[in-house]
């Protein structure tokens, strides 16, 4: 006996055990169930969803010849059931609209659509693909769409039902079918695995399941070639180099090294990935998937992963966002790339180069230097900014704010708020790390722990920005300084003094304005105002 793929043998025979579509199940069901059947129906939705799955369905629950009238438990057993379930039966008409899209087939079918069903209730047409049909078979659809003899069911699947004319849609019943994926895919997979008595791992499953991008079609097709290429096992390590995907792990390392600058370390993890032999194009795809899952795990903590954790809580929210930039449009432009390997290397480049943190050193790792001792850094190509060894400088006549310097392992005293403002604002941060700490307030200098006070008792400080700021206060001071944030005021913090001192200036300026008897006089002459926001300061 020949062999019967899963997709066939497996294929839903009742309402029951259709996958992931319920919505549609419940809206078919209940119609038939009021006796309320509507003329014609557009099943749309992607491959292997189950359109013509649902159409053939729905044709036994119209034509079972258990029950005397329509029925949403069709018993699969009636000569009816059988015919339609093998495609031999006279009532049901399958035509495919891709290879008989002219009028003239159009006008073949229309003529057997007056003659009275044969053995069952209805007479079904189910058109699939019906978007490929002609502009001029669709016309010729209309009128009979419109009032159709009452033994006649009309079924159009189809994968495009924005190419559908409007005037067809608004005849028909319209039923979007869902993508299926996540656990309803990954669970009615390991169900056929089991009915099938195949030794698998959980892992396996979850690829085959990823790799279908929502079509149970495509999932069970994959898992005949997986069963295949495994002879009769399921094994991760298999399904990876069948479908030519990789182990997030190494993936996850790869990122890792990008958040954190080390250019180097990032390409070896690269140089590991390509010895297993995956498309580019594969790779890509996987970045853009992690940087996805990082991203929703930011906002919403869904994820159970601990690696993806890990990232989350270590990299800057729009970093991550700009990572995530950088990778789809190289993947947009993957096609035209004249070289796989070169586009991605370039993706990678791009990720290092716009890394706001300032990290990129031939070492990997940037240490605090020793007080006293000249600091000699070698900058690796990659590198794009500098962390540079700033002095802080004032005029004489403000020398008495100027922070001296220490030597030795003493740190530098910074005993005011003033004082903490003018080292604040000659520090060599980031955007990010200045957003960040720009918001916190000194509170003490205490030997070589600085306190710093902010109103987040949740201190979402990523990971990263909290070591970028740490390493630039140690090379400042000369010392190696351990940083501490408390809930507290923040009244004074640089950029909330900042923004007090340009608030006050505005109003002044606007007060300056509305006191001017001249430009009051100017305005009441000429029936004008002011335009709200429009009065700057000098700058």
């Amino acid at each position: 006996m020949s062999y019967e793929v899963l997709a066939r043998k497996y294929r839903p025979a009742n309402f029951e055990e259709v996958v992931g579509q319920e919505h549609i199940v419940q809206a078919i069901s209940n119609g038939i169930s009021q006796e309320r059947i509507h003329q014609s129906y557009i099943f749309s939705g992607t491959r292997g969803v189950g359109k013509t799955t649902l159409a053939r369905i729905l044709a036994k629950c119209l034509n079972c010849l258990s029950f005397e009238n329509p029925t949403s438990k069709p018993c699969d057993e009636c000569t009816n059931c059988n015919e339609i379930k093998s495609g031999r039966n006279l009532d049901f008409l399958e035509i495919d609209a891709a290879s008989k899209t002219g009028i003239d087939d159009m006008r073949d079918l229309l003529e057997t659509v007056p003659q009275s069903p044969s053995s069952g209730r209805y007479k079904v047409y189910l058109i699939d693909e019906v978007h490929m049909l002609s502009k001029s078979s669709f016309n010729a659809l209309l009128k009979t769409l419109e009032e159709p003899p009452s033994h006649v069911v009309f079924i159009f699947a189809t994968t495009n039902p924005e190419k559908i004319p409007k005037t067809v849609q608004s005849r028909c019943l319209q039923l979007n079918l869902k993508t299926v994926g996540g656990s309803t895919l990954t669970n009615h997979l390991q169900k056929i695995i089991e009915l099938e008595d195949i030794s698998y791992d959980q892992e396996s499953i979850e690829l085959i399941a990823s790799s279908a991008s929502g079509s149970v079609r495509d999932a069970l097709t994959l898992l005949d070639q997986a069963i295949a290429h495994g002879n009769g096992i399921l094994d991760s390590n298999n399904v990876n180099k069948l479908l030519g995907t990789i182990d997030n792990t190494l993936l996850i390392s790869l990122l890792d090294s990008i958040i954190d600058g080390r250019g180097e370390e990032a390409f070896n993890y690269l140089y590991k990935i390509e010895e297993l032999s995956p498309e580019y194009e594969v790779i890509l795809k996987n970045i853009i998937s992690i940087i996805h899952q990082i991203s929703l795990y930011q906002v919403l903590g869904d994820s159970k992963d601990q690696s993806i954790q890990a990232l989350a809580n270590k990299i800057d929210a729009e970093f991550c966002q700009l990572l995530y930039e950088i990778a789809v449009n190289a993947y947009s432009k993957f096609s035209v790339h004249p070289n796989g390997k070169e586009a991605l290397e370039i993706c990678i480049l791009r990720m290092l180069a716009f890394n706001p943190l300032h990290k990129i050193e031939e070492s990997g790792v940037k240490t605090a230097p020793i007080a006293g001792e000249k600091k000699n850094l070698k900058i690796d190509t990659l590198k794009v900014q500098n962390i540079k060894e700033d002095k802080i400088e004032k005029d004489s006549h403000i020398s008495q704010n100027k922070i001296p310097s220490s030597s030795g392992n003493q740190a530098v005293k910074i005993t005011t708020k003033d004082e903490w403002i003018i080292f604040f604002n000659t520090l060599d941060l980031s955007p990010f790390a200045r957003n960040y700490f720009g918001y916190l307030s000194f509170k003490e200098l205490s030997g070589n722990i600085l306190i710093l006070n902010t109103n987040d008792e949740e201190n979402s400080i990523p990971e990263n920005v909290f070591k970028e700021f740490n390493l630039i206060c140690r090379e400042k001071l000369e010392c190696d300084i351990e940083i501490k944030i408390e809930h507290g005021d923040t009244s004074s913090s640089p950029i909330n003094l900042h923004n007090k001192q340009q608030a006050d200036t505005q109003k002044i300026a606007e007060k300056s304005i509305s006191s001017n008897q001249s430009i009051q006089n100017f305005l009441k002459k000429h029936n004008g105002n002011i335009d709200e926001g429009s009065i700057k300061p000098r700058g």
